[in-house]
């Protein structure tokens, strides 16, 4: 056979496997799994929502004020507050709470959120009673604290004596404390309330009803609400699943490829060619007689039907036959280019 038509017979193979091997679509990659988010958390040491009812004016004066509030991530450490309210104590500033220590820390990121305050040795004061303390408390705590892959937690915690307008106080869990003193007032106090839900958690120390009448100083009444040591948190959000990666076993990598190269070229060209040629001279060119009832194959029947099983079974794309097929027909160009060699080879000879 002449060496170059053999070239050229397997330039046109090699051409026919790489035009399939290009039509192999590129995998997808994997999704990049979605981060999580970070938890929340807040913590407060006091906060009010009074209203202070005058006596020369039929008005009322909001006392909404907050010691220490804080949002993670972020602390705060202060242990006094004093407020300035028109037409009440002459103008001069109320105190409302002194403390030795009142401290929030409000802290958060993806694993976990924590609320905590600590509040001791602490008065509380409303304007109209400035001798006489609303509250005073040894040591009171509260910590919420919600981690990722565990139940939430809330926790209050009431240390030492309570005094109310006075009076020294045992608290009860069981519903509120109620504490009326003649001529002052009324306070109801409910002990350590906690709340947590699947992500959430919510603790507060203590929580004062208050309905006071001081008569002096310009005041009539004060009435409303007053929490201490008070600490929430939220879960932080798990991260999202990542999802599998998809196309790992496309359909022109096994069935393009695979089917057509070794269809056509192994069996048709080199098998078929190189068995009939040589001996027998144009009759065996011919797969007459030279050998036997061998004939020379194209690769397009070979080529074609495992292309199409294979694509079928595993779902190719649908550009995926014509690059098969014109990988056959190059293939079917190569055994022309050999079968003609061959016939040039055996005039020769004769």
């Amino acid at each position: 056979m002449n060496s170059n038509t053999f070239r050229l017979a397997a330039l046109a193979v090699t051409t026919a496997a790489v035009a399939l091997s290009a039509a192999v679509p590129a995998q997808a990659a994997p999704a990049t799994p979605a981060t999580g988010g970070e938890g929340r958390a807040s913590a407060v040491v006091l906060r009010t929502g009074l209203d202070v009812s005058l006596l020369n004016k039929s008005v009322q004066v909001p006392l909404k004020v907050t010691l220490n509030e804080v949002q993670a991530p972020a602390s705060a450490e202060k242990t006094a507050l004093t407020v300035n309210l028109d037409g009440v104590e002459g103008g001069e500033p109320v105190s409302i709470l002194r403390a030795d220590v009142a401290t929030a820390e409000a802290t958060a990121d993806e694993h976990r959120a924590k609320g905590y305050t600590n509040l001791a040795k602490a008065r509380v004061h409303v304007p109209g009673l400035p001798a006489l303390s609303l509250i005073e408390v040894e040591k009171v705590t509260s910590k919420a604290l919600c981690e990722v892959g565990k139940e939430p937690v809330a926790e209050s915690n009431v240390l030492g004596h309570v005094k109310v307008l006075g009076k020294k106080v045992t608290l009860s869990a069981g519903g509120p404390t109620r504490v009326a003193v003649p001529g002052v007032g009324e306070v109801s106090l409910d002990l350590s309330k906690t709340e947590t839900t699947s992500r959430t958690a919510a603790a507060t120390a203590l929580q004062l009803k208050v309905a006071v009448n001081p008569l002096s100083l310009n005041v009539a009444e004060v009435n409303g609400e007053v929490t201490l040591a008070g600490a929430t948190c939220e879960t932080p959000k798990e991260p999202k699943t990542p999802e599998k990666p998809g196309g790992s076993d496309g359909g022109a990598t096994d069935g393009g490829s695979t089917g057509g190269d070794t269809g056509g070229s192994t069996d048709g060209g080199t098998t078929g060619g190189s068995t009939d040629g040589g001996a027998t001279g144009d009759k065996g060119d011919d797969g007459k007689s030279g050998g036997g009832d061998v004939k020379p194959q194209t690769g397009s029947d070979a080529g074609t039907a495992p292309t199409t099983a294979n694509l079928a079974e595993t779902g190719g794309s649908s550009t995926t036959p014509y690059l098969a097929g014109g990988a056959a027909l190059l293939l079917a160009v190569g055994a022309g280019a050999t079968v003609i060699a061959r016939r040039r080879s055996g005039g020769a000879q004769s």
